[in-house]
Parts: structure tokens; C-alpha cells; sequence
């Protein structure tokens, strides 16, 4: 008589690298699964992503945003809102700050519901000569983060998705902005933009440095929405010295949401 033996589990291995970073796993199932822990909502498809709490403060108090959903964490609440815009419901919200809060908050959205997204933010400059306020676009960035090798294989680089950057760049010229189209550096280390990294993005054609940009079109790709990004020059990290230049203005960040949600709901 034959021996009944169980089949042996297929276990999925990842090949060993130099460097754990870069040992990608193309599963589509992760332990924690955003759609099985996140049911899907009555939320707008459209959303903005907004770095500006002084401007989702505003829209709460005079702009009529209505708290649809909330995301808890141990750093607070991160209420989802809703405000209609030309009769038309978009989604608001604040992603967080760094590369893997703001990947964990795109992620619970496209759970929820959403898939059309444009990000506003300010970033540093790394030439002296883009002046505070003027409103650079994102057409790809360089993956200097951690979270976005957990969605794509490893590259130099990740771009938004090409609807999203030509509605706002549509967007932009409809209203008459002058504007840059180049890349930016995602970085994880706040304190270590040394000069000579700064000075090596720069020869890549990096314009502007963040910490979101990377992880974000990364799980936009992954997850197959639309997402792009609009930044506003901020600080200068390409003179001398570094200089803060005043960068946190409320008028230029209010402008810079509204042509992200005009962006937007144009996808």
C-alpha cells in the first residue's frame, strides 16, 4: 500500500541581494492587504492630496469640506474631506509627512475608493534661480526613499502617470502659470542632503527635492490609478549656503490647491 505523504508548501523566496532594499517581491497579495482591512466608501474618485494644513483648515472653516472618512495613527487623525468644486465632489485630504506615511495613505485611498489623484506641495530648490513660489512639475523622480522598491522593481527612476502630468499641464496653461517640467529628488534623509548628493541630482536634471514624490507614483503604478504632482518652490539648497527664504506662504500654497484640484478633476 502507497504512503499518502501531504504535498510539500510552496513557499516563495526571494532571491538574497547585496542589499535587502532592493530584493523585490512581485506577489500582488501582502500580508496586510489594503482592500481586505479598508472597505470601499462613498468617496469622491477625484482627490487631492494637500501638504498645506493652513488650506484644509481654511476649507473646513469657510470652504464648506465635510469630514468623510479618517485615517487613525499613533501620530493623530487624518480626516478624509469632501468639498465640491465647480459641483463636482473631490476628495481632500493631508498624506503625512515622508515618503512611507504618504505611500500607506495613497494606498488606504485607492482601498477606499479613489483613483484620479494630483499631490500639492512645496519642495527645495537646487538652482538658486527658481524663485519661492514658482510651480514646478514633477515628470518623474529620483527613487532616493525606501518605499517605493516595496511596489516596483528597482530603478533609478519612477514617473506619474502620463493623463495625470498633461491635465496639469493643460491646467496650468489655461490659467496662464509659467511653469517647469523636470525631475525631482526623493530623498528619506531630511538631515543628510549633503552637497555633494545635491550636487549629483542636479547633474541627473533634478530641479527640486521632497520626500514623497517617488513613493507616491510608485504605488500609483502598482495599483494602476492616475496620479501626478504640483510643487511650489520653497527653500534653496543650491546656493552657498542654505537659505529658508520665508517659503511657507499662505497665498502661493492656496493657489498652488486650487490649480491641483482644477488638475485633478480635469483626469
Amino acid at each position: 500500500m502507497k504512503s499518502r505523504r501531504p504535498k510539500s508548501r510552496i513557499t516563495n523566496r526571494l532571491q538574497r541581494r547585496p542589499f535587502p532594499i532592493i530584493e523585490y517581491d512581485p506577489s500582488p497579495t501582502a500580508i496586510i492587504e489594503p482592500r481586505r482591512v479598508y472597505k470601499r466608501i462613498d468617496i469622491p474618485r477625484h482627490c487631492v492630496l494637500c501638504f498645506f494644513q493652513d488650506v484644509i483648515d481654511d476649507l473646513v472653516r469657510n470652504g464648506g469640506a465635510r469630514e468623510i472618512d479618517r485615517a487613525l495613527s499613533e501620530a493623530g487623525r487624518y480626516p478624509v474631506y469632501q468639498v465640491k468644486i465647480g459641483g463636482q465632489r473631490i476628495a481632500v485630504v493631508h498624506p503625512g509627512m515622508g515618503a512611507a506615511m504618504a505611500a500607506a495613505m495613497l494606498d488606504r485611498l485607492i482601498a477606499r475608493g479613489a483613483n484620479k489623484f494630483v499631490a500639492c506641495g512645496g519642495a527645495g530648490v537646487l538652482d538658486s534661480k527658481i524663485a519661492v513660489g514658482h510651480v514646478i512639475v514633477p515628470s518623474s523622480a529620483i527613487r532616493d526613499e525606501g518605499a517605493s522598491y516595496h511596489y516596483l522593481p528597482p530603478a533609478r527612476e519612477v514617473a506619474p502617470h502620463p493623463r495625470a502630468l498633461a491635465a496639469i499641464e493643460k491646467t496650468l496653461k489655461r490659467n496662464g502659470l509659467d511653469y517647469i517640467v523636470a525631475k525631482t529628488w526623493t530623498t528619506d534623509g531630511l538631515f543628510r542632503e549633503t552637497r555633494a548628493r545635491m550636487l549629483a541630482r542636479k547633474r541627473e536634471g533634478s530641479l527640486t527635492v521632497e520626500m514623497e514624490a517617488a513613493a507616491f507614483f510608485a504605488v500609483a503604478q502598482f495599483r494602476r490609478v492616475q496620479f501626478g504632482q504640483i510643487l511650489y518652490g520653497g527653500d534653496d539648497l543650491g546656493g552657498d549656503e542654505w537659505d529658508a527664504r520665508n517659503w511657507n506662504r499662505h497665498q502661493i500654497r492656496e493657489r498652488l490647491f486650487t490649480l491641483a484640484a482644477e488638475a485633478c478633476l480635469s483626469i
